[in-house]
């Protein structure tokens, strides 16, 4: 299988708008996606095999990423009313 980056413009496309205009306004939101951008980048490059890590620890940050997705999709979803 591919090794994919899980971007949040292709993770939630139905809230292209919403989600520039919170990463524009809101200090947390900007944050949120701040962390799940940069842990998205370290789970990539570990499962590419240019970072070591245990699978276990490796599926922690899988988790983390989980829900940073769920803060950020709650947080559209306020958004987009």
């Amino acid at each position: 299988m591919p090794l994919e980056h899980h971007p949040l413009s292709r993770e939630f496309p139905e809230y292209h708008s919403e989600m520039r205009q919170l990463l524009q306004t809101s200090v947390n939101f900007s944050r949120l996606a701040e962390e799940y951008q940069a842990l998205d980048r370290r789970i990539y490059l570990i499962e590419d095999g240019r970072e070591t890590l245990d699978d276990l620890s490796l599926q922690g940050l899988k988790l983390q990423r989980v829900i940073l997705k769920d803060e950020i999709a709650a947080c559209l979803k306020q958004a987009g009313g």
